[in-house]
């Protein structure tokens, strides 16, 4: 099963005991999509039905992200899905600063072995996790470091439908951030 750069570091996540969420979970949830996948999307942590099924975004939130990929013209098959922590924390909270920390270097590999040309952190976790940046409010729909747009996370969309169409039009950008200048990702990305 172990084969890909990509698949070994699924396996190893799968395994991983770094914090206490592994004593909890039921799976560990790396990601999935393409290795060579042109968007990443990054959420913050898996909920019941992504512990279940070992897959992110499969849940309610899963079908608002779906619906508005969608609708912003995306594949989702063509997207590698992931979060900032791999494993569900007990009741759904938030994530801890340890358990965040834990997680960080198989997102930091993930990014690194995909590649991306445009990252999209979806809600406030994402955010500060990787950008340090907190506020999605005020920040949603902003482009930062030519690679990283913030957006709200699907659960919030659920919460609140009248953030469906902004959601969307987010998710839009990640196609102009793909056709940057036509250049291949690594020539955009260090230009």
């Amino acid at each position: 099963m172990c084969g890909s750069d990509l698949r070994e570091l699924a396996c190893e996540i799968m395994r991983c005991e770094r914090c206490r969420l592994s004593q909890t979970r039921r799976n560990a949830v790396p990601g999935e999509g393409p290795a060579d996948a042109s968007i990443m999307m990054i959420g913050e942590a898996p909920g019941a039905a992504e512990d279940l099924a070992g897959r992110p975004f499969v849940g309610r939130a899963g079908a608002i992200l779906n619906r508005a990929l969608g609708l912003a013209g995306l594949n989702r098959g063509e997207i590698f899905i992931t979060n900032i922590v791999k494993c569900r924390p007990p009741g759904n909270r938030q994530p801890s600063g340890e358990e965040i920390r834990a997680c960080m270097p198989y997102l930091r590999k993930q990014i690194e072995i995909i590649g991306p040309s445009a990252v999209c952190l979806l809600g406030n976790v994402p955010a500060k996790a990787v950008l340090g940046m907190q506020g999605v409010t005020s920040l949603r729909g902003r482009i930062f470091d030519d690679l990283y747009l913030i957006t709200f996370h699907p659960a919030a969309v659920l919460r609140n439908k009248d953030r469906m169409e902004l959601f969307v039009s987010d998710l839009a950008k990640l196609r102009e951030m793909l056709s940057v200048d036509h250049l291949p990702r690594d020539v955009k990305r260090n230009a």
